[in-house]
């Protein structure tokens, strides 16, 4: 009889113990039961035979997660603090046939098919960066927009396809995929392979089966791109490397990113990190070459109005000679829905959702009010619920509620909305860009989803409030987060002529300062981080959440006492989170910071307890 470990997959439970007649390799996919529940494990160490009665392993699958799939899993588990079988949940097997086989065995048939693809021409700087790259195993292509970071990129992948090799190409979410998709498989037809949540079931068993059988030589998509089973994996590229997309928000709370650097490391292959507007923590740590410039000669002129976040009469002017003139505009907000808060005129009391410490948000489409947090919804209150008053007002605008003002001043302009309540699947996307630069739509108003490197052909104006909303955030990173959105933004104007770019901000002074000189920012961003921040310090945040508030307090105190007693790392704050109810759950946090995120693992693993939930390298803090 053999006995082996198995951690059950998705599951936050340690591994158990389990008896089999015949013998399994080390990483292969299993059924078992735990109870009277049958799940799914994979067997991670052979086990001498215990002095307890053990199950059998009910079935073997043809399926194996590699020695490098285990070794990536093995550092998520400890460094992200999420037990091996979360870790491992993240990622597809291979077949076991194929782990079994060497590399040289795995079918590369298509090389012939598809190994001539269309040529790539780089200009002199281009070809300059691309050696860079090819120099170091890991760099950051710290490239303006339009500069070309895409062609080099795919100049290197055609590379790596030469050499019979693959890579991965990461993108932030699904906002980027559709354009970049056309651009990819004009170059290289099928050898490209797309991979994202918004695939159905169908879609998904074809990309797994080019993945499976080496037709897919680039497999591109958003974070779990990074997860499937690739043979002969050669190169990473990590594109707008700074988009806070890249860390998860839940169990396990790691970071795209920073894996795919610690992949590069394990399959001893390159990493690109690519951005126009890099985070600070890439720049000091990595190698860079710069690419300034574009191929869009164009002149942007940035014109700043002081003044809060609304549609000022010079908003408004603007956008009306850009209509007059038969030319198309962008609105940029960071809210989504009508207003942020609805707030009692008489007593200011803001209408809050039941189960979130949160301002829920006007959807006039829906005339409700919901939570953006949990997705409660309720119809639009009439009185206030404290004081009974019928004066409600709002406050911030969001997009829906600046796409129906701006139809009421210009009937005749065609106005669309372009944020996650209305872009809900890769279909709508799509048309919605199609119709853009078809010329079919004059004005498009949207959020982060605006900024994300989509083309915009023929842009004049560009619009951009709510910076200083973001400026003012209580996060370290608010002046590099709102610096990035604006250039990023008004990256998507100007493009085959001159264009404008309309700013609402108080504070001139700095965006004006570093609007064209982004490593002049960094510089400076350097000094005020130093000794405090990343990538000088390292921050981890505990999380305590429970519908009991004294018991997730008392988890807390707990935790916080216990920390006192640790060397080398200090207690920034704790208490009640900024949002201190989400879901009906009372929410509490300690925030620390160390040199070395070693010292903190081995606090955290010395003093947890079982409602600490914890989120390394955090980037939120609301």
């Amino acid at each position: 009889m053999h006995y082996y470990n198995i951690t059950l997959l998705n599951s936050p439970l340690e591994p158990f113990t389990y008896h089999s007649s015949k013998i399994v390799n080390i990483g292969t996919k299993v059924k078992v039961k735990v109870k009277n529940r049958e799940c799914l494990g994979v067997v991670i160490s052979d086990y001498k035979e215990p002095d307890f009665k053990t199950n059998e392993i009910l079935e073997v699958y043809d399926a194996i997660y590699s020695e490098k799939q285990l070794s990536l899993s093995r550092f998520i588990s400890a460094y992200y603090f999420c037990s091996l079988g979360e870790a491992l949940g993240l990622m597809l097997p291979f077949s076991s046939s194929q782990v079994l086989l060497g590399d040289s065995d795995i079918s590369m048939h298509s090389q012939a098919e598809h190994g001539n693809e269309v040529c790539i021409k780089l200009s002199s700087n281009q070809k300059e960066a691309l050696l860079f790259l090819k120099q170091h195993k890991i760099s950051l292509l710290f490239g303006d927009t339009g500069s070309g970071k895409t062609e080099i990129y795919m100049k290197y992948f055609q590379e790596m396809i030469a050499q019979k090799k693959r890579s991965i190409f990461l993108m932030p979410e699904i906002s980027l995929t559709p354009q970049m998709s056309q651009r990819l498989q004009n170059h290289f037809g099928n050898s490209v392979v797309m991979w994202h949540s918004k695939l159905t079931p169908l879609q998904k068993k074809k990309a797994l089966s080019a993945v499976y059988d080496g037709t897919a030589k680039i497999i591109a998509g958003p974070r779990s791109a990074l997860f499937l089973p690739i043979k002969e994996l050669g190169l990473i590229v990590v594109d707008e490397e700074h988009d806070d997309s890249y860390k998860s928000s839940s169990r396990p709370r790691y970071n795209a990113r920073d894996l795919a650097i610690y992949m590069g490391k394990i399959y001893d292959i390159p990493v690109v990190l690519g951005s126009a507007t890099p985070s600070l923590t890439t720049y000091v740590k990595f190698p860079h070459i710069r690419l300034k410039g574009g191929y869009f000669n164009s002149q942007k002129e940035f014109i700043y109005e002081r003044g809060a976040e609304s549609l000022s009469p010079l908003i408004m002017s603007s956008l009306q000679k850009s209509v007059t003139a038969k030319e198309q505009a962008i609105l940029f907000l960071p809210t989504r829905a009508n207003f942020k808060y609805l707030i009692c005129g008489d007593c200011g009391h803001t209408h809050k959702c039941v189960f979130c410490s949160v301002g829920m948000s006007i959807h006039q489409k829906t005339r409700s009010l919901k939570c953006h947090y949990c997705n409660f919804s309720q119809a639009i209150p009439q009185v206030c619920i404290e004081c009974k008053s019928t004066l409600l007002t709002s406050s911030r605008l969001g997009t829906a509620e600046a796409v129906k003002n701006i139809r009421e001043e210009f009937a005749e302009a065609r106005v669309e909305q372009f944020d996650r309540d209305v872009i809900t699947t890769t279909n709508k996307l799509k048309k919605a860009l199609k119709n853009f630069n078809d010329g079919e739509i004059d004005i498009l108003v949207g959020t982060q989803m605006l900024s994300k490197g989509h083309d915009y052909h023929g842009v004049t104006l560009a619009v951009v409030l709510g910076m200083d909303n973001m400026l003012n955030m209580s996060d370290y990173r608010a002046r590099e987060k709102a610096l990035s959105t604006l250039i990023q933004v008004a990256g998507r104007s100007g493009r085959k002529e001159s264009a404008k770019v309309l700013v609402q901000s108080f504070n001139e002074a700095f965006f004006s300062a570093f609007v064209d000189k982004y490593e002049d920012f960094l510089e400076d961003e350097k000094e005020y981080r130093k000794e405090l921040y990343p990538p000088y310090k390292k921050l981890c945040r505990i999380l305590f959440s429970h519908k009991n508030g004294i018991k997730a307090q008392d988890a807390m105190n707990e935790m916080q006492e216990c920390l006192r007693t640790a060397s080398d790392i200090e207690i920034v704050g704790f208490g009640k989170c900024g949002i201190e109810r989400v879901s009906d759950k009372y929410r509490f946090e300690i925030l620390l910071r160390a040199d070395k995120s070693t010292d903190i693992i081995r606090a955290i693993s010395t003093c947890r307890n079982s409602l600490a939930e914890i989120d390394m390298d955090p980037i939120e803090f609301g």
